[in-house]
């Protein structure tokens, strides 16, 4: 279950930012997950509390806004939805090598007190 270890990143980077602001609680953090990053969101969450329990982030709430993949045609030049990894081009059927977005987990926002 490689989503502990990501869990255990997002709580060092929302620990260091948190503490670079003076923060003495995170009440929530916000996170941006792509389609196509690998990662089982549901796994996500229930690491959640298990990491954060000890530290400023005990009882925050998580937030997980979910990125749909979206790759690039090179003939069209656009940008086309790639729903579970779905990479041809829905308007000329050239398969696309370029994913723009999806990929990605990222830490978005941090509420502290």
């Amino acid at each position: 279950m490689h989503e502990l270890s990501l869990m255990e990143a997002v709580r060092d980077q929302a620990l260091a930012a948190a503490n670079a602001d003076g923060a003495i609680r995170i009440v929530a953090i916000r996170l941006r997950v792509g389609e196509q990053a690998g990662v089982e969101v549901g796994a996500l969450r229930f690491a959640f509390p298990v990491v954060m329990a000890g530290t400023i982030a005990a009882g925050a709430e998580l937030g997980i806004e979910l990125e749909p993949a979206e790759c690039h045609c090179a003939v069209c030049q656009a940008p086309f939805p790639a729903p579970q990894g779905c990479c041809d081009c829905p308007r000329c059927g050239t398969i696309s090598r370029r994913l723009l977005r999806g990929r990605d987990l990222r830490l978005l926002s941090l509420e502290v007190e």
